[in-house]
């Protein structure tokens, strides 16, 4: 909708995992280095970990898309599955055809990925939302592994998944499959707002955009802040900014704009620090929010014996008409005025409470 207001060719901040779209930040390329390094050396089982939205299958399908056609990979989105389903899968994905249960399956699979193997060629099975994978599934992926000679894998398995993935193969009952682990590669959100500022900023020239700088710094570290780094965040903010700005005929995207979105998809951190600063100029400046505590620091400076105010009840005949304060000697003390404080004489009233009290200054 606002692609020719900003001068797109292409909608730059979709919630897809577009491989195009794909930004070379210093803390992502290390992690895809690791997973291209892991499939061409053939590594065996490796295991992607990361949040939601921090870019794994993008990733993913960025390698995908980079490997020859020596490679057969297969991909397997729906981790909810049992075994017979999983094993129908993989083997349509894969080709294979002509068996009747899961013996002639498995003695099929062996053939073609030891033929496969002779030949040069790689076969690669890709199982995203890994976390979500039964323990009978995954026993049965470690058994896969099996299929290799003496000195190279025939199958490659990764797995990609949340966090939990790993607390998952940290189960005893998957300690086998754990030690089968060759490479582990974890993706981390952006971790400052320099990363964030080239990811919107390449995406948008990606898009074709000939003013790529169409979000202000300041509205940029909000948006660091309200994504947290992660990038699926980002875009929803961008793109939402985007449609925003596009709504009020501007072509520039600051601070108020990207708040207002934020607040709209309950992305706005808790003690925005906008409001917090408004906050700030209107209190009175040197007033503690609690006059106990104005009083007990000053009170320090002059008698270090004083124990914190105390508050007891006054009487008039049995009957309670009021609070009043006392010090450690049951002293009433005057009450304090909140907004004016005269340090003056609290210092003398202190200083006399002291003496009753033994005398120390």
């Amino acid at each position: 909708m606002y692609r020719e207001f900003f001068g797109l060719d292409d909608t730059p901040f979709t919630l897809t995992p577009d491989p195009r779209f794909i930004v070379f930040t210093p803390s992502y390329n290390e992690v895809l280095a690791s997973l291209y390094y892991g499939l061409e050396s053939a590594k065996g089982l490796i295991v992607l970990t990361g949040e939601v939205g921090t870019g794994k299958t993008t990733a993913l399908r960025w390698i995908l898309r980079r490997l020859d056609s020596s490679v057969l990979a297969a991909y397997v989105f729906n981790p909810r599955l049992s075994i017979d389903e999983f094993y129908h899968h993989v083997t349509q994905m894969l080709g294979l055809k002509g068996w009747n249960n899961k013996a002639e399956l498995l003695s099929l699979m062996g053939k073609v990925l030891e033929e496969r193997h002779r030949r040069g060629l790689r076969t690669v099975i890709i199982i995203d939302e890994a976390h979500e994978l039964s323990d009978f599934v995954l026993e049965e992926i470690r058994l896969l592994l099996n299929f290799e000679s003496d000195n190279a894998k025939h199958l490659q398995i990764v797995l990609t998944g949340q966090p939990e993935l790993r607390e998952k193969l940290n189960q005893p009952n998957l300690r086998q499959l754990k030690q089968r682990v060759a490479l582990r590669c974890s993706m981390h959100a952006y971790p400052n707002v320099d990363e964030v500022e080239r990811y919107i900023t390449e995406r948008l020239l990606i898009a074709g955009s000939n003013q790529p700088n169409v979000f202000t710094r300041d509205a940029v570290d909000l948006i660091f802040q309200c994504s947290e780094g992660i990038p699926r965040n980002i875009n929803n903010i961008c793109d939402n900014a985007m449609l925003t700005a596009y709504g009020a005929g501007m072509h520039k995207i600051g601070r108020k704009i990207v708040e207002e979105v934020a607040e709209n998809l309950d992305l706005l951190p808790q003690g925005n620090p906008t409001s917090q600063s408004a906050n700030a100029e209107q209190a009175p400046r040197g007033i503690s929010s609690d006059p106990v505590e104005e009083l007990w620091k000053a009170g320090q400076a002059g008698a270090a014996a004083i124990r914190p105010r105390m508050f007891k009840p006054d009487t008039d005949d049995g009957n309670i008409i009021g609070h009043r304060s006392v010090n450690a000697a049951g002293k009433p003390m005057r009450e304090p005025d909140y907004f004016e404080l005269d340090i003056d004489e609290l210092e003398r009233e202190l200083e006399s409470d002291s003496k009753e009290v033994g005398g120390f200054h």
